[in-house]
């Protein structure tokens, strides 16, 4: 008698031909490659541009601090302004007291000390909502300028404290503008590498769910005052690097930089690059700086007075900010993803 048995048949797989990179590195060569064409960028452009790139490069990790508070966590912050103000007082301070502290040091210390001011404004916020707690931040922006009069010899009275920072080492040829342009865009891209990976982590997870919902965020786990008060932390840390980069851009710390206005800009450039969308602040910074400056070169052309030339800049984004709202509710980068699947569409 002859038992014939059945071979196990066994499922062959193709080997992979490689696994894909870490998001952390992919990030961080995303990042190299955006420092590239920055660097390429000034190469090739005069001081006046570089010194616009540098500008955009602050105002780009302010901004994307304030999208993943606001995007993110549903959080309307009117006094983003005042994270910046205290990085920058941070960084001249500093300079002016501790020389022996090298940049980066001056940097790191700016930022920890938003991050303290943001943990400090979460705490207290992470109880109010909607009006309440936009009027809450927008106190902290107007009264944290208003201490440099009640401390004029410490933090310089309305004129502000002005520094020198010599960053550049010695024997490099390059310009000192072109050279602080580079370190400027160096921080932000590694604050940002940072800041993509938290959005598209756990945290960030938690964040779109209190955003979403504060109660099923609660019932699946999520400690939402915890998550709140995460999100300003971030957030100021964002907020007090790009004071400190633009007192070291610009060699001077003034109150008048930092007013009320300066935080509705940056939230309109959250709403005009896109609510929720760090490719958006990119977007929301470079709206930032060259509509006001077409809007200067406008009122140049048109021979205005002062005083309406002083306005315009401001008449001219809210204009635009209306009319990008109501023709792509996203924002600019919500048109551009309409307009790729429009294309997507049409080829197919």
């Amino acid at each position: 008698m002859t038992v014939r048995t059945r071979t196990p048949q066994v499922a062959v797989t193709p080997a992979k031909k490689g696994r894909a990179l870490p998001p952390f590195l992919v990030h961080v060569l995303a990042a190299l490659g955006a420092l590239a064409v920055v660097v390429l960028l000034t190469l090739v452009t005069d001081e006046f541009t570089n010194l616009r790139l540098a500008t955009i490069g602050y105002y780009l990790v302010a901004v994307a601090g304030l999208t993943l508070l606001t995007g993110l966590t549903g959080q309307v912050s009117l006094g983003h302004g005042a994270f910046m103000f205290i990085g920058a007082y941070t960084v001249a301070l500093l300079v002016k007291h501790v020389p022996a502290f090298p940049l980066w040091a001056d940097l790191l210390l700016a930022s920890a000390a938003g991050g303290l001011a943001g943990l400090l404004a979460g705490a207290a916020a992470a109880r109010l909502r909607g009006p309440y707690l936009a009027g809450a931040t927008l106190a902290l922006a107007v009264g944290l300028p208003a201490l440099t009069r009640k401390f004029p010899d410490f933090l310089g009275g309305s004129n502000g404290l002005s520094f020198t920072v010599h960053s550049r080492p010695a024997g490099i040829g390059v310009p000192e503008l072109r050279w602080q342009t580079w370190i400027v865009w160096l921080s932000v891209l590694l604050a940002l590498v940072l800041v993509v990976n938290i959005v598209r982590g756990r945290l960030g997870r938690d964040f779109r769910a209190v955003r979403d919902d504060e109660v099923a965020a609660a019932l699946s786990g999520i400690p939402v005052g915890r998550t709140k008060i995460l999100a300003f932390l971030v957030s100021a840390v964002c907020g007090g690097l790009a004071g400190g980069l633009q007192a070291f851009l610009l060699g001077t710390a003034a109150p008048g930089s930092f007013t009320p206005a300066l935080s509705l800009s940056l939230l309109a450039a959250v709403v005009l690059g896109g609510l929720g969308s760090l490719w958006g602040a990119l977007w929301g910074a470079v709206a930032l700086v060259y509509f006001q400056a077409w809007s200067e070169d406008l009122a140049d052309v048109l021979h205005l007075n002062t005083d309406v030339a002083n306005n315009l800049p401001l008449a001219v984004y809210g204009v635009i900010l209306i009319v990008v709202v109501l023709a792509f509710p996203r924002g600019i980068q919500g048109g551009f993803r309409w307009l790729r699947g429009l294309l997507r569409r049409s080829a197919e």
